[in-house]
């Protein structure tokens, strides 16, 4: 389980970063750009894209930090 929400917690604060840096650029770096999907989809976060990305690698971050927290069985 450690390890599940470190990989988790990771990818979610790469793909957050990535979508602010796609956003900043004005879609010039699509790298990773599966956070598109979200923020373009969601009729409630049209216009919020960039702080869609940062509530994004915020939570990836705190899910880093849990995991730490979680004892590693086995």
């Amino acid at each position: 389980m450690k390890r599940f929400l470190e990989v988790a917690g990771f990818l979610l604060t790469v793909f957050g970063v990535c979508g602010v840096v796609r956003e900043l650029t004005d879609g010039w770096f699509s790298f990773m750009g599966a956070t598109r999907f979200l923020t373009e989809n969601v009729w409630f976060l049209e216009g919020r894209e960039v702080f869609a990305n940062l509530v994004v690698a915020a939570l990836g971050l705190v899910v880093m930090i849990a995991s730490d927290r979680v004892e590693r069985k086995g």
